[in-house]
């Protein structure tokens, strides 16, 4: 894969403690929704033991014309350097990569699991369904502990009108508790159907994937991304 060098566009807080980075997008650039791409700053004034280089899914959609990151600012030395990089400062790109893309069997439901910043491949997924209208269903589960830790709400809750045949289930953990299984069979009615899309902090990952096998989903129809320290 090439490397580019592409100039930030704009930056916004899209949740308490989370920011979404809009960058140019390098002509002939191809992805597929719920790619990922290497990010490596250039020149920074300071770096730390994990590095100048880390990895994000592609938050935006290949019909639109810049690219979009989203990430939790933790304290390091990367966060830092991001989170103050001005308009039209440059970055480095390296991809896009990865498999966590939709399946091709249209007959088959998909069910996407997300916690926090998890969200970002969905988002790339859900806004192209919006734009492509495919002949299939989806179902988002979206775990956050409160309303304002969740990024990205009203654009999820703007695409159920937007896609034909799309379930949104926001949830959030200090008021309603965790998603189980009870949750995931009031909305799919027919559990075994669907490939399930798991994307979020390891230990959500973890306790999805045993709750999906509790419940009697096959691996053969689990997916997942774990996103450890963002």
């Amino acid at each position: 894969m090439a490397s580019h060098n592409i100039k930030l566009l704009r930056k916004e807080g899209v949740a308490k403690g989370t920011m979404a980075f809009h960058f140019e997008k390098p002509e002939g650039f191809l992805f597929l929704p719920g790619q990922y791409a290497d990010l490596t700053l250039i020149d920074p004034t300071e770096t730390d033991s994990e590095g100048n280089i880390r990895t994000f899914s592609i938050a935006s959609a290949p019909c639109e014309e810049f690219l979009t990151f989203a990430t939790r600012m933790r304290d390091t030395a990367f966060k830092r350097e991001l989170g103050k990089m001005p308009e039209g400062r440059e970055i480095q790109i390296d991809g896009p990569f990865g498999s966590f893309t939709l399946h091709t069997k249209k007959e088959k439901p998909a069910v996407f699991i997300a916690g926090g910043i998890g969200i970002t491949p969905f988002l790339s997924i859900l806004k192209n369904a919006a734009r492509e209208k495919p002949n299939r269903k989806f179902y988002l589960f979206y775990s956050n502990r409160t309303a304002a830790d969740a990024p990205f709400t009203k654009e999820l809750d703007d695409l159920t009108h937007e896609i034909p045949d799309f379930i949104f289930v926001p949830l959030l953990t200090d008021t309603e508790g965790y998603l189980n299984g009870e949750v995931i069979k009031k909305h799919v009615k027919n559990i075994d159907g669907p490939i399930y899309y798991l994307a979020g902090p390891p230990a959500l990952v973890a306790a999805m994937r045993k709750m999906l096998a509790e419940m009697g989903i096959s691996e053969d129809d689990i997916r997942f991304e774990d996103f450890a320290g963002y």
